[in-house]
């Protein structure tokens, strides 16, 4: 078609094969399309398209994916707000007929149907990162890394010490959106027993909460992981050797390790065990 469609927030540009979304950037605009900046949707991947009343005078246009399509919504299951839909286009009521006549020149392009076998949507790009509540997540293209916070993570965290994971270690992830009670992103690991339930006692998991780990960047990191995963076939770890660390940061954890023993929270030998390990990365 060629067209470009203007809605509040995003404009949708109608392609031959693809619809491309490309979203507006100011205060009104969810942090979530900021992120994520545009997306461009093969229309192998749609598989109904829906136009409906919207509130206030308008009416939303929205793309339904084939499940499994997409990387973010398969990490988000179901769990995004109306608002923070990134394949609404919300538009004035007036421009209904403009509308359904999009809608139905995209209907008449479709022709596939049901789960989709690999992700047919990019995922967001990497390197990225974000702050959790409990720690700081890292995920460059080929494995993620957890560094913990002294401040909010747990002791059993800090006995296990920051974390590093190749995505051929992982089988997917976990993403249970901030916006609701106890978010976390957990990563869940090929050959693995089963977790801890409690995210805050999982090494392989961090917490959301007090403004950390907001949808916009948790999610967009959780899909790209899980993009990852799914193109990466199981390899074994090459090294288990670690990088030397800032002796600063050594002696931070240390004591906080301390603070730890003191309180009961580590044991004697828990306390010699990890403090040695510490020593062992100057």
């Amino acid at each position: 078609m060629g067209d470009v469609l203007a809605g509040f927030h995003a404009a949708w540009e109608f392609g031959s094969d693809s619809v491309l979304i490309r979203y507006e950037r100011g205060i009104r605009t969810p942090k979530l399309f900021q992120a994520l900046g545009e997306r461009r949707v093969p229309l192998e991947a749609v598989e109904g398209v829906t136009l409906a009343p919207g509130r206030r005078g308008t009416v939303v246009l929205r793309i339904e994916l084939r499940p499994g399509a997409d990387p973010l919504l398969e990490a988000a299951s179901g769990q995004l707000k109306e608002s923070s839909d990134p394949y609404r286009l919300v538009l004035p009521a007036e421009r209904e007929t403009l509308a359904e006549y999009y809608a139905d020149e995209l209907r008449a392009q479709l022709t596939e149907s049901g789960p989709a076998e690999r992700h047919l949507v990019a995922a967001p790009e990497v390197p990225l990162q974000f702050k959790a509540y409990d720690g700081k997540a890292t995920f460059d293209g080929t494995a993620v890394a957890f560094r913990w916070f002294w401040t909010g993570a747990s002791s059993a965290k800090w006995k296990a010490g920051d974390q590093r994971f190749p995505v051929g270690e992982l089988s997917g992830v976990e993403w249970r959106s901030p916006e609701v009670f106890e978010g976390h992103l957990r990563l869940l690991r090929r050959d693995a027993g089963a977790p801890p339930a409690q995210a805050d006692q999982d090494p392989a998991a961090v917490v959301f909460g007090l403004g950390y780990g907001p949808v916009h960047e948790s999610l967009p990191f959780a899909a790209a992981v899980l993009a990852a995963v799914r193109n990466c076939a199981p390899v074994p770890a090459v090294s288990t050797a670690r990088a030397r660390r800032d002796p600063a940061d050594i002696a931070e954890r240390i004591r906080h390790l301390g603070e730890l023993h003191q309180a009961g929270l580590v044991t004697d030998e828990e306390f010699s065990v990890k403090k040695a390990e510490l020593l062992a990365e100057l």
